[in-house]
């Protein structure tokens, strides 16, 4: 019969050393083999660290009720998304404001070519025709 491979457990402690030592520039294959790890989950911690910090990256067992509902919840916000809608909307505020201006020199000028009104309560009337 075959033995079955236990899997490990790695503490919170032991993946924020690793991902220390990847962060100071370590290469992660070289980290992999020193290790133990395979190289590919070094690079998970390292990317989930990166997105949300030591929270992101629980020890062994069973998450927390707070972790499973900010699981439930969604991804955190990752940084590069926010600021990649700020620059959308403000790209939009700026062609909102050129419309703005372009629309209120056009009512500008569209005011200023009526005939004023002699104000004793009649309409101005238009211009004759040069027919």
């Amino acid at each position: 019969m075959s033995e079955k491979k236990r899997r490990r457990a790695f503490s919170r402690g032991y993946k924020l050393a690793v991902v220390a030592r990847l962060e100071a520039g370590e290469s992660p294959t070289a980290l992999s083999r020193e290790l133990g790890v395979r190289a590919t989950l070094l690079s998970d911690w390292r990317r989930l660290f990166r997105l949300g910090g030591a929270d992101r990256l629980r020890g062994a067992g069973r998450p927390t009720k707070a972790e499973a509902l900010a699981a439930a919840l969604g991804p955190a916000v990752d940084l590069a998304d926010a600021n990649r809608k700020i620059g959308e909307l403000e790209r939009k505020l700026g062609r909102q404001e050129l419309e703005l201006d372009f629309f209120g020199r056009a009512l500008q000028r569209i005011e200023g070519s009526r005939r004023p009104n002699d104000g004793l309560g009649g309409t101005a009337s238009s211009p004759t025709s040069k027919r």
